[in-house]
């Protein structure tokens, strides 16, 4: 009976190309083939690191394609190695279908620990590293944007998400909306010659068009006071309208209370007096 082969998933650097590991250099070389995000920016590492192994292109755009065939090549008794652009693939990134579709076909799975992004962006942030929830990139719009806002919203932790800098001013505005105004600190060109971390708030990024450049981690203070569910910001906003108060008051009256801007408690009380 022939042996079913192994998916890696292979960890690459976010920056420095030293941040690589031995053992994601020693899998590089010795699988069959490497599924690559991007087969030019991993042709440029493997050839850092001379090693001639044969690519093949795997991103969200084929990702559900390619994924049938590479399994097959697996079951078949060949070793494959995912890579993304930079980081650990699945993160933000893709190998979640392949990693689905492998395991469920009883197919092992090793990921590599190295490199990603989030990690070194919280434990340098200052802020509450204990705990915390992190969120990729927040959709941006519709129900899925609303959903994961609203999640946020009920978390007790330090958040962390991903962003670009065009998206920067209109994700933290958003994000005071649901949040009010928290401790922010921006971590950008982890790993790269020009890594900074820009402390700063929601109000203020919301406000400020800061000239950045590559993708960010936003790391956001945990509440300072309990966070209430949305079922309890519910529940309180519908007590005023219970009472006979507006909208316009139930928003005066709780925007000290509730982790949320009066203008979000103002929309949302409209929404429950329509209903």
């Amino acid at each position: 009976m022939q042996k079913t082969g192994l998916l890696y998933l292979v960890p690459t650097p976010i920056g420095n190309l030293g941040d690589i590991t031995l053992r994601a250099l020693e899998v590089l070389k010795a699988v069959s083939l490497i599924a690559a995000e991007d087969t030019r920016r991993t042709g440029l590492l493997l050839k850092h690191y001379n090693i001639k192994n044969k690519l093949i292109s795997y991103h969200k755009f084929n990702e559900s394609q390619r994924t049938q065939k590479l399994l097959e090549m697996v079951q078949n008794g060949f070793d494959i190695a995912i890579v993304s652009d930079a980081g650990s693939p699945g993160i933000s990134d893709p190998a979640m279908i392949i990693v689905k579709k492998a395991t469920a076909q009883n197919i092992q799975v090793i990921a590599l620990p190295g490199a990603t992004a989030f990690v070194p962006a919280i434990t340098a942030s200052g802020l509450d590293c204990e705990r915390f929830s992190f969120w990729g990139f927040i959709p941006p719009k519709g129900s899925a944007q609303k959903s994961v806002l609203t999640q946020m919203a009920s978390a007790s932790s330090t958040l962390i998400c991903y962003e670009t800098p065009k998206r920067l001013a209109k994700t933290s505005t958003l994000l005071m909306a649901v949040l009010g105004n928290r401790k922010v600190v921006i971590a950008k060109e982890i790993s790269k010659i020009f890594e900074e971390y820009i402390h700063s708030d929601l109000q203020s990024l919301a406000q400020d068009s800061l000239e950045l450049k590559g993708e960010l981690v936003l790391v956001i203070d945990a509440p300072t006071t309990v966070v209430q569910t949305p079922a309890d910001i519910d529940a309180m906003i519908m007590q005023g309208i219970a009472d006979g108060l507006s909208p316009k008051l139930i928003a005066h009256q709780l925007k000290e209370k509730l982790q949320c801007t009066k203008s979000h408690i103002y929309q949302r009380a409209l929404e429950l007096r329509d209903k």
